[in-house]
């Protein structure tokens, strides 16, 4: 997978709720996901120390990042109570039309 990859860097961005992710993170999680499934690289990823490195780069970019998160977050969660009550909405509609069928006279 190159890290040019436009496709890819689309991706991380739609799933990231449209913030760019930059690419040294593309960069890191494609060679993460190409080490891991060497036999002498995956041990080196599952050592301690590299894990402890992974958490503290997560740690700053989440601290660097957290007004971004949470504001992803808050949409996310925005968007799915507005599904949630267009969903209750649909299916109330739903009910009150089937009600009204049942009740209606039969020729």
């Amino acid at each position: 997978m190159s890290a040019d990859c436009p496709l890819c860097e689309e991706a991380l961005t739609h799933a990231a709720g449209g913030m760019s992710m930059g690419k040294g993170a593309v960069i890191a999680a494609a060679g993460i996901g190409a080490v891991a499934g060497r036999s002498l690289l995956g041990r080196l990823v599952s050592s301690p120390v590299v894990l402890f490195a992974a958490g503290v780069a997560v740690g700053y970019y989440g601290f660097k990042y957290r007004k971004e998160i949470a504001a992803a977050v808050a949409k996310g969660s925005d968007m799915g109570r507005d599904m949630v009550l267009n969903a209750k909405e649909s299916l109330a509609d739903l009910v009150e039309e089937t009600r009204a069928g049942e009740a209606a006279p039969k020729e």
